[in-house]
């Protein structure tokens, strides 16, 4: 299986939080299979906030790496419903969705990780807005000790 950079991150910690900025799909979607994959085999469960456009490429993927049970182990939440619940881009109502996503994971002591895709350039919020929101899912992924990229 190949290891790269990022998925070597998680390797000996499980508190990190990796900001992950592309600019080819194709290498988005390679990195996104290969830290999926590489979480099942780890023994996590995967919430993957995606888009439409790209998820069918990496659940097609997926589906050629992973057996069924394994890609059961897969929580898949559209990432427009993540980040615009409440109609805006509002950081206590994604954490409120965040929250409401990971308990069952918490209760059942069920180790997880994350990978979420926030289309940066398409947003039009306040800066101040997703410099908050990050701070609070630092706090998050250091509380709650889980890798999010």
């Amino acid at each position: 299986m190949f290891k790269n950079k990022m998925n070597q991150l998680f390797e000996n910690q499980k508190s990190v939080h990796v900001l992950y900025s592309y600019d080819d799909s194709e290498n988005y979607i390679r990195q996104a299979v290969n830290y999926i994959q590489n979480g099942i085999f780890a023994g996590d469960c995967v919430i993957l906030i995606e888009n439409d456009r790209l998820y069918p490429f990496i659940h097609n993927e997926l589906k050629t790496l992973l057996t069924t049970d394994q890609m059961k182990m897969i929580n898949r939440i559209n990432n427009f419903d993540f980040y615009y619940s409440s109609g805006s881009y509002h950081p206590p109502a994604i954490l409120h969705y965040f929250n409401k996503t990971v308990q069952p994971y918490l209760e059942k002591e069920i180790s997880f990780r994350s990978w979420a895709h926030v289309e940066w350039s398409s947003m039009e919020d306040p800066l101040h807005l997703i410099e908050d929101f990050e701070k609070i899912v630092d706090n998050a992924v250091n509380q709650l000790s889980f890798p999010l990229i």
